[in-house]
């Protein structure tokens, strides 16, 4: 069993990456693309969308790395799509429902409501999901990491 990488991916916040960069970045290897690919890739998914504070950018890169295991790639018919988006509402149910929302500006408590959860919280959330519903067995269970 490997290890978890939600520790991984917190120290990539910590060191300037976006949230949805830290979380794709961490399981790049998997998905078959360089660390800078995805980097690259996600560059505008921070902050909610390029600090929209729409989707929190945890989630958008959790189903990012959904979608690049679930895909059939090049597939003109689309035959994975339906159960990408499918299991990509099941992987976002499961977040929202740890945190209450798992939309950007509700987390960080924006117009003076409280903070639900701090970036790091959410992409340790977002890799735990990944590891128990995409890798389930593959790596060890988080212990003693809080954000």
């Amino acid at each position: 069993m490997e290890s978890s990488r939600g520790g991984i991916a917190v120290q990539k916040h910590k060191n300037g990456y976006n949230c949805a960069q830290a979380v794709v970045c961490t399981y790049s290897d998997v998905l078959g693309v360089t660390e800078e690919q995805a980097f690259k890739a996600f560059e505008g998914f921070g902050f909610g969308m390029c600090g929209l504070q729409e989707v929190c950018g945890a989630v958008s890169g959790m189903i990012a790395v959904l979608g690049g295991l679930n895909s059939g790639g090049n597939d003109a018919q689309n035959f994975t799509k339906a159960d990408t988006y499918r299991k990509g509402r099941a992987l976002a149910e499961k977040f929202r429902h740890k945190n209450g929302t798992y939309l950007c500006r509700e987390l960080l408590g924006g117009k003076g409501a409280p903070k639900l959860r701090s970036c790091n919280g959410c992409i340790l959330d977002a890799c735990r999901i990944i590891e128990q519903e995409l890798f389930a067995g593959e790596f060890l269970p988080y212990e003693g990491e809080e954000y």
